[in-house]
């Protein structure tokens, strides 16, 4: 008999930005760079420097969403 064993689906395996032990660091130098290419594809400005990881991930969210670009 084979060994079977149950994948958990990715939609259960990330977590949400709230839920991060990191969140409430500094947004990472590469999220703001992404996020300045993305309000720059959808014509707006990101002008918070003082955003967490959590939010510039819920900020890249929505632009991508802005942008018809798929989410994570």
């Amino acid at each position: 008999m084979k060994n079977q064993t149950t994948q958990t689906p990715p939609s259960e395996t990330i977590k949400k930005p709230d839920d991060w032990k990191t969140g409430d660091d500094p947004a990472t130098p590469a999220q703001r760079a992404y996020l300045d290419t993305l309000a720059t594809q959808a014509g707006e400005n990101v002008d918070d420097d003082d955003l967490t990881k959590a939010e510039a991930s819920k900020r890249i969210d929505e632009l991508r969403d802005k942008t018809g670009l798929p989410n994570r």
